[in-house]
């Protein structure tokens, strides 16, 4: 998939999860006592599960640690968004002529499309973030070496006088803007990737990334 392809299909996923909190929080206030503040507290719930989504699906993960810690609170938030909107929904089922098993599956269709749209959020935010927008760089303004040296016929200069050339000033200079070009323009790329659309080592890229935040420390 493109990433025009997907960005729509993220904006339909986004859709369907916005309709499974807003029957959530509907079925809530009806649920609620008729005063202000009860329905506040009961559509609290899905509105926190529609927010935390959005977060995880938004904000990159740097460290597992952190990524394991906002999964937990997420799956903690989502259960409890579950329990009170199942109870809720199926309560205002049942008041409203709902009968058999009819007030106990209603609700759990329910959550089911606010689960599935909130994992296929977080799947898509990830695919996006892993699809390369900006074409590579040419390989005649990264990799080639300006040969700087003039021409010298042999007859009048032996080889074994010539001046050694030293590409490696240019090359570094020019590999160094190539990655901070990158880096600026995709905060978020690691630097394996940035190493492969440069045509460098990890090694490399890594080293001009520490002297970049040293430089701008």
């Amino acid at each position: 998939m493109t990433e025009h392809h997907l960005i729509r299909v993220r904006w339909g996923v986004r859709g369907a999860l916005v309709l499974g909190v807003a029957t959530s929080v509907a079925a809530n206030i009806l649920h609620a006592d008729p005063n202000p503040i009860s329905q506040a507290i009961s559509a609290w719930p899905p509105l926190a599960l529609l927010l935390t989504v959005e977060l995880i699906s938004r904000v990159p993960v740097h460290r597992r640690s952190l990524a394991a810690v906002r999964l937990t609170a997420t799956a903690c938030i989502a259960g409890i968004a579950a329990w009170v909107s199942y109870t809720h929904m199926a309560g205002v089922a049942a008041r409203y002529g709902e009968q058999g098993l009819a007030p106990y599956l209603i609700p759990l269709s329910v959550d089911g499309v606010v689960v599935v749209a909130s994992v296929c959020l977080v799947e898509l935010a990830g695919r996006m973030r892993a699809t390369p927008t900006e074409p590579a760089p040419e390989p005649s303004t990264v990799d080639t070496v300006p040969d700087t040296q003039p021409d010298i016929a042999p007859d009048t200069q032996p080889d074994t006088e010539r001046t050694p050339q030293k590409p490696a000033p240019a090359r570094k200079k020019d590999t160094a803007s190539a990655i901070a070009r990158l880096r600026a323009r995709h905060p978020d790329m690691s630097a394996a990737d940035i190493a492969r659309r440069v045509g460098v080592t990890d090694r490399t890229v890594r080293r001009h990334l520490n002297a970049l935040t040293a430089k701008t420390a």
